[in-house]
C-alpha cells in the first residue's frame, strides 16, 4: 500500500518526491489494499515519507557513514535519493520479502553501498549480533524504523531500543510516534485490516519514553504541522495545526509525527 501510495504521489505535477521505482513494488495488492484503506492515511504517509527523507539528508550531510533501515520493506531511497556513493545503506527485514524485492529491483542501480540482511528483527539474539557486526565495522550509524513500531508491544520497542544504544557507533535514531489518540482511532477504523498486523505501541508519554532506554529526542515534528507547512493541508487540518504544539506527553491528542533522537552518552 505504501508503495503504491509513493507511486501515485510521484504522478502529481507537484510531487513532494518522486519514486520512479514505486511501481514496480506495489501490485496489484497494493492497489487494492489502499483501496481499502480510503484516503485518510494517504496525507500521512506522504508527509511521513517526506519528513524522513529531509531527516535522512540532514544526517548524511552531518557526517553518518552508516544507514540501517530496519524493517525496510519496500522502500527506495538508496535509489531514488541523492546520497554519497561512498555511503553504506543496510536494509534488515524477514527474509521472503528481501528476496522479492531483490528480484523486483535487479536491474535498478543504488546510488550508494547498498547490503541487504535478510533477518527476524523479533529474534533477538540474531539482530543483537547483526548489530555488532554493523557497529564494528561504522564510525556514525543512523538507524531508520518508519513504519515498523506501532506494530511492537512497549516492552518488545524498550529492548529494541537498548540493543540499538548499547553500540556506541549507533548515534541517530528516526523513528515515527503516534499518540494513544491516533493509535485508537485506527484500530476503530481499520479493525478488519489491523487484524492480521495490530497495532500496539502509542506511549503516552511521547518521545520521553526513549530516554531511560538511553536516546534523548533532539527533534519532533508533526506530521500536521508539516502538511500544514507544505500547502497540502485543508481549512480544518490547517484550523487544527494552531493547537499549541508539543514534544512531550500527547495522551488523548491526536497527534503523530517524525522524531529524531541521539544516543545518550
Amino acid at each position: 500500500m505504501i508503495a503504491y501510495i509513493r507511486a501515485q504521489e510521484s504522478l502529481r505535477p507537484d510531487a513532494l518526491f518522486h519514486d520512479p521505482l514505486a511501481a514496480l513494488l506495489h501490485g496489484a495488492e497494493g492497489a487494492a489494499i489502499a483501496r481499502r484503506m480510503g484516503r485518510a492515511p494517504v496525507l500521512p504517509l506522504i508527509v511521513r515519507t517526506w519528513l524522513f527523507d529531509r531527516m535522512i539528508e540532514d544526517a548524511v550531510a552531518a557526517g553518518a557513514d552508516t544507514v540501517l533501515n530496519l524493517a525496510a520493506g519496500l522502500d527506495t531511497r538508496p535509489y531514488r535519493m541523492a546520497l554519497p556513493a561512498g555511503l553504506r545503506w543496510i536494509e534488515i527485514d524477514l527474509p521472503d520479502l528481501m528476496a522479492e524485492k531483490s528480484a523486483a529491483l535487479a536491474d535498478a542501480t543504488p546510488s550508494c553501498r547498498l547490503e541487504r540482511i535478510p533477518l527476524d528483527l523479533g529474534d533477538t539474539a540474531a539482530r543483537q549480533a547483526a548489530f555488532t557486526r554493523i557497529g564494528a565495522s561504522a564510525n556514525r550509524v543512523l538507524v531508520v524504523s518508519e513504519g515498523f513500531l506501532s506494530y511492537l508491544p512497549a516492552d518488545e520497542v524498550a529492548a529494541l531500543a537498548r540493543d540499538l544504544a548499547a553500540l556506541p557507533a549507533f548515534q541517530t535514531w528516526l523513528l515515527e510516534l503516534n499518540s494513544p489518540g491516533v493509535l485508537r482511532a485506527m484500530q476503530k477504523r481499520y479493525a478488519t485490516e489491523l487484524k492480521a498486523a495490530p497495532m500496539h505501541f502509542a506511549p503516552a508519554e511521547g518521545p520521553g519514553f526513549f530516554i531511560p532506554h538511553g536516546w534523548a529526542p533532539v527533534e519532533v515534528r508533526s506530521f500536521l504541522r508539516t502538511a500544514v507547512q507544505l500547502g497540502r493541508a485543508g481549512m480544518l487540518m490547517r484550523l487544527l495545526a494552531h493547537r499549541p504544539e508539543s514534544s512531550g506527553a500527547q495522551g488523548a491528542r491526536f497527534w503523530t509525527g517524525a522524531c529524531r533522537f541521539m544516543r545518550k552518552e
